[in-house]
């Protein structure tokens, strides 16, 4: 969806979604959008693994991202646990650092890179090659000469352009890299709906119905340069429901018994790819990593059987659902601007630098008043950043307390996923740190840019 050309919901005065209610008590936490060791306390004030947001915000300052580090590792173990068996590759896209390919590698989970600068990270951060999986559609030869020589575990190919790119790196080395062909298997799926035809028409992977993921993988056999391992299926993203997954499985699956029958080769592997949702809003229901588990599992079992095929050994790249729900951003309140009769303007010392979501996506966000315990009732509140575009809006619309005032902090759960990794230095506003927290101590993995780091890339 485009929102208007001037910014998100430009004009939309006095509209707010027909679902959002004003709540009983402005105070309550909606427990299902925030991490798990998130509560508050009996002066209302937002207390994240052990530690008080109002002792952060004077440590670390705002804005700032506060991963939950607890949270993360239990969502690490629990797709680990869900899906025994197969390999649950953490999409680094959603958000990568050093610290986090470290926590990842620790619970025992293989890691995704779609980047130089992604394989860099994992590399620096001492994670094991074998375990690394590299996608991205135009791969430069630097990146994938990188990949080659680290011995990184897997190559996603993209396009025959990639194919004789990696072949002929792979030659001049001597090395035979395990590759996955990327398959676009005409199904779109997001949120609760998934459309089974049409989607053909992007950049990623080789198409099923026009035969090219079969030429793909007639070639890539055929030369013997590269080792095709399977083929990988990515069908979109924040899925509540497994039916897409149903129909692309299906759909991938009659293809490895294509190349079976006519190529005479059983592909040991299929990956599913990721895409599963999280609760931004009380409207959002994603299903728990076993629910998920327990259907793919399910689904490839059934057309296994179906096909007369051998169960490929199967794997999937969970991002968001890990991380996504782990983080929140903590803000100061700047100023307050009620507009008569149609809502108030909350704006905090952040916005579409931290967050662009928003804007880019038309994404909704909730949002608490995390320092204090206010009395006031509700009121319908537009959370809004500091910069001057009139599609800088970080959460919508959200009911917040009547009295909420300069100084105050708030706090806006759900922000781990494609946040830092997308935040800019638009209007050269340094991007907010990264702040882990456990068992009442805090670290900074991310740390805050400065004025400084912003020049030093002038070189005027």
């Amino acid at each position: 969806m485009r929102a208007h050309e001037a910014g998100a919901l430009h004009g939309d005065f006095g509209h707010h979604p027909t679902w959002l209610r004003p709540p009983a008590d402005v105070n309550t936490l909606m427990t299902e959008l925030w991490p798990e060791t998130a509560t508050k306390d009996d002066g209302g004030v937002l207390h994240i693994g052990g530690k008080p947001v109002t002792e952060l915000a004077a440590e670390h300052g705002t804005p700032a991202y506060l991963l939950d580090e607890e949270d993360f590792r239990a969502r690490c173990r629990n797709f680990r646990t869900a899906f025994a068996g197969a390999d649950v590759y953490y999409a680094g896209k959603a958000f990568l650092s050093k610290a986090i390919v470290r926590m990842v590698h620790e619970e025992g989970l293989h890691l995704d890179v779609c980047s130089g600068g992604e394989l860099a990270t994992a590399l620096a951060a001492g994670m094991d090659p074998a375990k690394i999986g590299f996608h991205g559609n135009n791969k430069s030869v630097r990146e994938l000469s990188r990949a080659l020589d680290a011995g990184v575990g897997r190559i996603i190919v993209d396009s025959f352009d990639e194919i004789d790119r990696l072949s002929a790196l792979a030659a001049e080395r001597g090395v035979r890299p395990q590759v996955m062909i990327r398959v676009t298997v005409g199904v779109e799926a997001h949120t609760h709906e998934f459309i089974a035809t049409a989607h053909e028409d992007q950049k990623f992977g080789f198409s099923l119905s026009g035969g090219e993921a079969f030429r793909a993988s007639e070639k890539i056999l055929g030369e013997g340069v590269l080792e095709l391992r399977g083929l990988h299926s990515h069908i979109g993203s924040q899925i509540f429901d497994a039916s897409g997954f149903e129909v692309s499985a299906r759909r991938i699956l009659s293809l490895h018994k294509r190349i079976l029958d006519e190529l005479g080769v059983a592909l040991p592997e299929l990956d599913l790819g990721g895409g599963f949702g999280i609760a931004y809003t009380s409207q959002d229901d994603p299903q728990p990593a076993g629910d998920l588990a327990d259907r793919m599992n399910k689904i490839v079992d059934d057309e296994c059987a179906a096909l007369g095929l051998d169960r490929p050994h199967l794997s999937v790249e969970p991002g968001r659902a890990i991380v996504g729900p782990a983080v929140f951003t903590l803000y100061e309140v700047g100023t307050v601007k009620p507009m008569e009769g149609l809502r108030t303007y909350v704006s905090v010392d952040g916005g579409m630098s931290d967050n662009i979501r928003t804007a880019l996506y038309d994404a909704s966000y909730s949002a608490t008043l995390a320092s204090r315990t206010s009395h006031a009732g509700p009121m319908l509140a537009r959370v809004v950043g500091k910069h001057c575009e009139s599609g800088d809006v970080v959460v919508k619309d959200e009911f917040l307390p009547a009295d909420i005032r300069p100084g105050d902090l708030l706090a806006v759960p759900g922000t781990g996923a494609y946040c830092r990794s997308m935040a800019s230095n638009y209007n050269h506003v340094p991007r907010p740190p990264v702040v882990a927290v456990r068992d009442g101590q805090s670290r900074v993995i991310v740390r805050r840019e400065t004025e400084d780091d912003l020049l030093a890339l002038d070189v005027g």
